[in-house]
């Protein structure tokens, strides 16, 4: 049976709608799982983020975007990871972040900026999230 989430397109009118879409699709990841998450600087990127790491059961921190850390891990039912790759531009500054030892974990690896992810991942999730103008985002999903 073809997962409901593949192929599927919502649009929201609020950033709480947004959150409460990320939520809502945290419950079908299994670990280990890769999200990417691709979007134009401000199209809810992290607003998605903050929902998905909620509902995947991180409730002790809030969810903010690593653009300068890079790296925030998240305690939930599972290990977390939400990377933001903005600022990232070789091959070599993936590894100074340590994406590889991050990818082979037992966790669920929230990626913006996913297609900067060299290499990419053979599974997972790719979630495109478009500004629609005002809080109106369009928010794509497929398998990889």
């Amino acid at each position: 049976m073809q997962d409901v989430w593949d192929q599927r397109s919502c649009v929201t009118s609020s950033a709480e709608e947004t959150v409460r879409l990320g939520r809502a699709f945290a419950e079908t990841l299994r670990s280990p799982s890769v999200v990417l998450l691709h979007g134009e600087l401000g199209a809810g990127k992290t607003t998605f983020t903050r929902g998905l790491v909620n509902g995947l059961g991180a409730q002790d921190d809030p969810v903010r975007s690593p653009t300068f850390t890079l790296v925030n891990p998240y305690s939930g039912n599972v290990p977390i990871y939400h990377v933001d790759l903005y600022r990232v531009d070789t091959l070599r500054d993936l590894e100074t972040i340590g994406m590889d030892e991050i990818s082979n974990q037992d966790a669920i690896v929230i990626v913006e900026w996913g297609e900067k992810l060299r290499p990419q991942p053979e599974s997972g999730w790719k979630v495109i999230i478009s500004d629609l103008g005002g809080e109106r985002r369009k928010v794509e999903f497929s398998k990889l």
